[in-house]
């Protein structure tokens, strides 16, 4: 099990170059990207896109690509004798024509743009391609190490919560078949306030305390959430990403437990559902953070 938040780095370095890919994840409903890298390496874009996604499946992801070389002046220098030759006849016919000093020099003429460019030298691609592969992989195994150790922590804590939902589901279970009886011989005790015991309509009472019976009737829910714990265990033990079914199971737990505090109409159990939903909303926080 894997959380949705990370981070990785990894370094690749040949022939006076060095590549740094660094990956930072958080949560997020799906995969979405926020890449920044130079211009120069925009071929790759898609190849590192396509590596991420084959890595991770949920989550925002910041990519950021960094590159650096040694301060070797490998670049070549050319001059654009045409543009020197129009400029200094330009300089001549100033000269000639404001009856100027002459003091130009070819320190002068060095100042005027473009007259002498430097040609940047081309990066090998396949070079770089490779640099960035080198980097990206490290990068991705370090991201992964780091998703996978705080995954195993959430879930932990996941099942330490079902453990506990499952012990008040326990106790509900047992304080449930003692609501009716509670109900009816508080009932028979209102009833004996006002009336003479022998004239109470017993069919009456049979019937009422029927139909409260069966107003907070309460196993179906007990056993449905009982499912959904077994469910949520099978989905922490599984090998693939499962946050949304998670997310979607939360919802399920939420229901079932409200309906039980609804319908139960006993102080006690509805004790145990708020301890039940402070653990739900617990594990609804835990899930939000799982790929």
């Amino acid at each position: 099990m894997y959380s949705m938040t990370g981070y990785g780095k990894g370094v690749a370095k040949d022939s006076g170059k060095m590549i740094t890919v660094e990956i930072k994840t958080v949560n997020h409903r799906y995969l979405d990207w926020g890449i920044k890298m130079p211009r120069n390496f925009l071929f790759l874009e898609d190849k590192v896109k396509k590596a991420v996604g084959a890595a991770i499946s949920r989550g925002h992801v910041d990519l950021f690509l960094t590159y650096e070389k040694e301060s070797v002046d490998d670049g070549a220098y050319t001059v654009d004798i045409e543009l020197a030759r129009n400029y200094l006849e330009a300089v001549e016919n100033l000269k000639g024509s404001l009856n100027i000093r002459d003091d130009f020099a070819l320190t002068s003429l060095l100042k005027v743009p473009d007259v002498i460019k430097r040609e940047q030298p081309v990066d090998d691609e396949e070079l770089l391609a490779r640099l960035v592969e080198s980097a990206l992989k490290d990068a991705l195994d370090a991201l992964k190490g780091m998703r996978l150790r705080e995954g195993e922590s959430l879930k932990a804590d996941i099942s330490a919560k079902l453990d506990n939902i499952e012990s008040a589901l326990g106790k509900i279970k047992e304080y449930a078949p003692a609501v009716v009886q509670n109900y009816k011989s508080a009932l028979e005790a209102r009833i004996a306030e006002v009336l003479d015991p022998s004239k109470t309509d017993m069919q009456r009472l049979a019937t009422e305390v029927a139909l409260f019976a069966d107003h907070c009737a309460i196993d179906e829910e007990i056993t449905r959430l009982t499912a959904h714990i077994e469910h949520m265990r099978t989905l922490l033990a599984a090998d693939e990403p499962v946050g949304r079914k998670m997310d979607f199971l939360v919802q399920e737990f939420n229901r079932e437990t409200n309906t039980i505090g609804s319908k139960a109409n006993d102080m006690n159990i509805t004790s145990l559902v708020l301890s039940i939903k402070n653990e739900i909303e617990k594990i609804r926080e835990q899930a939000a953070n799982i790929e």
